[in-house]
């Protein structure tokens, strides 16, 4: 019952959000145009619900001269192809805005699982596990609020377990409130070689460049 109040929580939120977020969206357009040439938008090649693909939106945040399809951990120095706008965007997680859009057709939730990259095929089946690839992905989830690119797969795969398990109101409306505090401090972003976890190295979880 709760997945059909979700879907429409999502509909009602997203649509507030394109409205009262095209300011922002028609500054940062300016600012991504000022600052480097290439397009606006950068789509990407996601896993959504029970395994589809579908393409997901971003802010650009990398120069087009990027490595195509390269892990960003894997590239020998990731922040000069970040554009001086792509590192404010990805600091303040503005480059995930456009996924607003994603959400109000359909394609991702608010709240639940980030959706694995098409072939983060170690994610995918770790996830399959619990059952994960079959509820809607979302903007942000519980994962994110508890390490988001610190994260190795198996944790990251435990804490999507538990959020479908206990998926509801109350734990839609704590990962939102996480998030909000997670982004007003910038925890867990992670670029380059590795990210650290305590005591433990492991890499970066952005898989691969996002531009």
């Amino acid at each position: 019952m709760y997945i059909k109040i979700k879907r429409l929580i999502d509909i009602v939120l997203s649509l507030i959000g394109l409205i009262v977020m095209s300011p922002l969206f028609l500054i940062l357009t300016i600012a991504i145009k000022l600052n480097s040439s290439g397009p606006v938008f950068f789509k990407q090649r996601r896993v959504g619900i029970n395994k589809t693909h579908f393409n997901i939106l971003k802010f650009r945040t990398m120069r087009i001269d990027s490595p195509k399809d390269t892990p960003t951990h894997l590239l020998e120095n990731p922040e000069q192809y970040i554009t001086q706008i792509g590192k404010f965007l990805r600091k303040t997680s503005l480059d995930e805005l456009p996924q607003i859009w994603n959400i109000f057709v359909g394609e991702m939730s608010i709240i639940g699982p980030r959706p694995a990259l098409w072939n983060q095929f170690d994610l995918i089946a770790e996830r399959d596990k619990y059952g994960v690839n079959n509820v809607p992905p979302g903007l942000t989830g519980w994962a994110q609020i508890n390490g988001r690119d610190e994260l190795p797969i198996k944790v990251k795969a435990e804490l999507d377990r538990e959020y479908v398990e206990k998926i509801s109101l109350r734990m839609d409306v704590k990962c939102f409130c996480g998030t909000i505090v997670s982004v007003l401090k910038s925890d867990g972003v992670v670029e380059g070689v590795t990210g650290t976890t305590g005591k433990k190295e492991v890499a970066s979880s952005k898989e691969f460049a996002t531009k």
